[in-house]
């Protein structure tokens, strides 16, 4: 049965959700503060670099099923389901700010309050404190379901019932997208995480998600919010554990994928999450991480696991810069680099926490200059880099003249280069590969000296 759903937020998370649902045959209106960001949706034109994402957009938009404003009154009309999927970036101390999510809470309740008929109101929530009045909804008075898709800390959802009162099912229903690949996480996902208190509100979140036929874990409010950092955590510290092991295999002469495959092969540990490289970044790793050690330690718990995968993941950013600098003698000056790749990972524009940001900033300082090419994300990077950075069209492009070659994301399409061309366009023939994409001796036969992440020199 098709549901009304209103989105608040039109970043990432919001959007993809607002497309999966209105795919889903939901009708959804999508809220964001941003003028310029709804009148390009408005047009169809897509803010962000995700497969899938542009055609549903077009596509819903199209048919009527996802609309979009800036007016927060029209969502708060429009939708059953109001979800809370604004940003929470991290606060100085790694905390997670929660400013946007209360701001759209605070304004929900606002809007219900002016939308609804004068009628005593209990008192025990802001919006007692204002008016006294009951909140309805449209004709068949069904009480509002706020679902909090931003990541969240550990009572926060408690919070927002506090401020919203009992007039509302608040929800708690963490977002599980991996950037390149969220269509696919958001229309098939591994489970669905539902945290409410009551049975009414499970019902309609089965509902919602109907359609989706996969398994849905319903807990406690706190539960579920913990279980989106715990599993955000979980795969930074595998990813942190294997590159620390790749240091070590670096220094005792053991290759690092042999050793990924041989622990893979387990059951027990499985493949994913053992890739060697040149650290983690994105959006939602170091944020989580470093926002799971502040809870940890506001209620004194240890958390020496999460301190030391954050830990090993900033060493693990500088290995790259380290390894060129020694190859030069430590001297970068008049040198040009090749820089492969800029986003934080493959199929996403995304630059926030990017390796290759930990990497420029130290071979700028060190008098080196870079010619860079990202499929996607130059435009993120002019944002940042302006014009300290050469940007090139192609892969081939950014060889010219240079120094040297560094892989920094793992694009296909540096998958399989021609090993000859690289050798020849280069000045010293050395490829800096911080996602181990090659198989060493078959660089090396084409007269080519490489460098990867723990596999020898």
């Amino acid at each position: 049965m098709q549901k009304t759903v209103t989105i608040y937020g039109a970043g990432y998370v919001g959007l993809v959700t607002a497309v999966c649902l209105a795919e889903l045959g939901h009708r959804v209106l999508l809220i964001d503060t941003q003028v310029e960001k709804i009148a390009a949706l408005s047009q169809g034109i897509c803010p962000i670099f995700e497969p899938g994402l542009p055609e549903l957009l077009a596509r819903h938009s199209q048919s009527g099923l996802l609309t979009f404003s800036t007016d927060l009154s029209a969502g708060v009309a429009h939708g059953l389901f109001q979800f809370i999927a604004v940003g929470t970036p991290s606060n100085p101390d790694g905390s997670a700010n929660l400013e946007y999510v209360f701001d759209v809470a605070r304004g929900i309740v606002e809007q219900s309050i002016l939308m609804a008929p004068s009628e005593p109101r209990p008192q025990g929530s802001v919006a007692s404190d204002k008016h006294s009045k009951e909140v309805s909804r449209q004709s068949n008075k069904q009480i509002p379901i706020i679902v909090v898709k931003s990541t969240v800390p550990v009572g926060t959802s408690q919070e927002i019932k506090k401020l919203m009162g009992n007039n509302f099912n608040i929800i708690s229903n963490p977002e599980f997208l991996k950037q390149g690949a969220a269509i696919e996480d958001a229309m098939h996902p591994d489970r669905i995480i539902i945290g409410a208190e009551n049975e009414q509100a499970f019902q309609h979140m089965r509902d919602l998600y109907a359609d989706l036929h996969t398994q849905l874990i319903e807990m406690d409010l706190a539960s579920a919010e913990l279980t989106k950092y715990a599993s955000n955590a979980y795969l930074a510290t595998r990813i942190s554990f294997i590159n620390e092991m790749s240091q070590l295999a670096e220094h005792v002469g053991a290759d690092i994928d042999m050793i990924r495959r041989g622990m893979g092969s387990d059951k027990r540990i499985g493949p994913h999450f053992l890739m060697a490289g040149c650290g983690y970044g994105g959006s939602c790793f170091p944020k989580d991480v470093s926002a799971l050690i502040n809870m940890s330690e506001a209620v004194s718990c240890d958390a020496s696991i999460l301190q030391a995968a954050e830990k090993v993941n900033q060493h693990q950013k500088q290995i790259l810069f380290q390894k060129i600098s020694a190859y030069f003698s430590g001297d970068l000056k008049n040198k040009t680099i090749a820089l492969w790749g800029l986003a934080f990972k493959p199929n996403t524009d995304d630059m926030r926490e990017a390796p290759s940001r930990v990497l420029i900033d130290a071979l700028l300082k060190a008098g080196a200059s870079v010619q860079a090419y990202d499929p996607a994300a130059r435009v993120q990077a002019e944002k940042i880099y302006d014009k300290k950075i050469t940007y090139c069209e192609t892969a081939q492009a950014a060889l010219d003249q240079a120094d040297i070659l560094v892989i920094v994301t793992e694009w296909d399409e540096f998958k399989s280069p021609d090993f000859n061309v690289i050798r020849d366009a280069l000045r010293y023939p050395a490829i800096f590969d911080g996602r181990n994409l090659y198989d060493p001796a078959v660089v090396t036969a084409h007269g080519l000296k490489y460098f990867s992440i723990g596999r020898g020199t």
